[in-house]
């Protein structure tokens, strides 16, 4: 389960996405510099080997630790891509083919623009399909994927079942655990309704509504896909013309109605925690991005639950981020994501913690995002609140949660 959303206004985009996961599923943030003559014809993306290109745009990725692509990110170029797992009637139950993460990088990598990113992401749908093993442990786990596409320009909605799909411009979108698009979308695969009725997916009556022709029910009902989506709009609506860095982060760690019991959370949440059967997911990882004609900037947590975790700014210079970016050569071990797990831990047992948590982190996350200080100063006073908070954490050490 995941949240994704954007704000084009005024010149700008503005592009946010929480990344939901198995708990326990370390997550690291990465930079890698752009490519210009790589020799190397194929590259091995999860689980396919498929032709490389040479030269590739500098990329910062959020990406699960174990697979080659990525839940979400943005290229030196201003694009901006998150996805979605959908569940439609067209999973593919066996084989391997591309991840939606795959596809995401793909588009990162090599696309100059949004439309550019979207057409590449399509053109590989269309080539080798959509699928495969797409969790951590839970290797049953299968889903199709949706996009949002962004740059500073303009904003794309990509929704894809099997290796159909439908696209629409947008400009205020929030997307989940569900298909969105009806009938007035404004790109699609070659003969989407003739294929869709060809396939035995439409009976050919009225007019061809995506959603409909090729979602299912239980899963996003669950996962309180409508809900959560409907939280994202709502704080769209809310935002000031421009957005700001403020307003999208209280976008993601949005509880709904049931605020801090967090043992009373039912997936309808933005800000997801896991717990027991019908709740096996949580955010792992939370970006933000403001995207300019001049500028690329980002703030990201690194994080677990961006309800307590610290968004902190990195941008495509090389001397941002230092205490948020990970090695990606690493062990998983290494990253922020795991060193913040105990802290995670204690905040979800103890409220007490948890409150004076978010109080540190209040007073010192504004400063952060306004960016006032070198980019060592302010990795400085992100590395400090990190340690001492894990030091605090260590005092009292909480167990691990459960792996449902």
């Amino acid at each position: 389960m995941c949240d994704t959303l954007v704000l084009h206004e005024e010149g700008a985009t503005w592009f946010a996405k929480n990344s939901d996961r198995e708990p326990l599923e370390p997550q690291r943030l990465v930079r890698l510099p752009a490519v210009h003559g790589d020799p190397d014809a194929t590259v091995q993306t999860t689980y396919l080997r498929i032709p490389q290109t040479a030269s590739r745009h500098a990329v910062i990725l959020s990406q699960p630790t174990w697979m080659w692509g990525a839940e979400m990110g943005v290229n030196a170029r201003g694009v901006a891509i998150g996805n979605e797992a959908v569940f439609t009637r067209l999973v593919a139950r066996q084989g391997e083919a591309l991840l939606g993460m795959d596809l995401l990088r793909l588009g990162l990598e090599r696309g100059d623009d949004a439309r550019h990113a979207l057409d590449i992401i399509t053109g590989h749908l269309a080539r080798y399909g959509q699928g495969g093993p797409a969790g951590y442990r839970d290797k049953k786990f299968r889903y199709d994927n949706s996009f949002l596409i962004a740059d500073p320009r303009e904003c794309w909605v990509l929704e894809t079942a099997g290796r159909f799909w439908a696209a629409k411009r947008v400009a205020r979108y929030a997307i989940s655990n569900q298909l969105t698009l009806g009938a007035d979308f404004d790109l699609s695969s070659p003969d989407l309704p003739g294929e869709a009725r060809r396939a035995g997916l439409w009976n050919g009556r009225g007019d061809f509504h995506f959603a409909r022709t090729f979602d299912t029910w239980l899963l996003p009902w669950v996962g309180g896909a409508r809900t959560r989506r409907g939280l994202s709009e709502r704080a769209l609506a809310q935002c000031a013309a421009g957005g700001d860095w403020a307003s999208l982060a209280a976008a993601l760690r949005q509880h709904g109605d049931r605020g801090d019991d967090l043992r009373g959370h039912n997936n309808r949440q933005v800000c997801l925690h896991a717990g027991g059967f019908w709740r096996p997911s949580q955010t792992t990882a939370s970006l933000i991005a403001r995207l300019s004609a001049d500028t690329v900037e980002l703030a990201a947590t690194g994080t677990s639950a961006p309800c307590l975790g610290l968004f902190q700014p990195l941008s495509f210079d090389e001397a941002s981020g230092g205490a948020v970016l990970s090695d990606p050569a690493a062990p998983a071990a290494e990253t922020l994501w795991a060193a913040f797990e105990p802290v995670h831990w204690r905040a979800l047992a103890d409220a007490p913690f948890r409150q004076a948590l978010r109080a540190s982190r209040d007073a010192l996350e504004p400063g952060l995002l306004a960016r006032s200080g070198e980019w060592a100063a302010l990795a400085g006073r992100a590395r400090q609140w990190h340690g001492e908070w894990q030091g605090r954490a260590a005092e009292k050490p909480a167990p691990r949660p459960r792996r449902w």
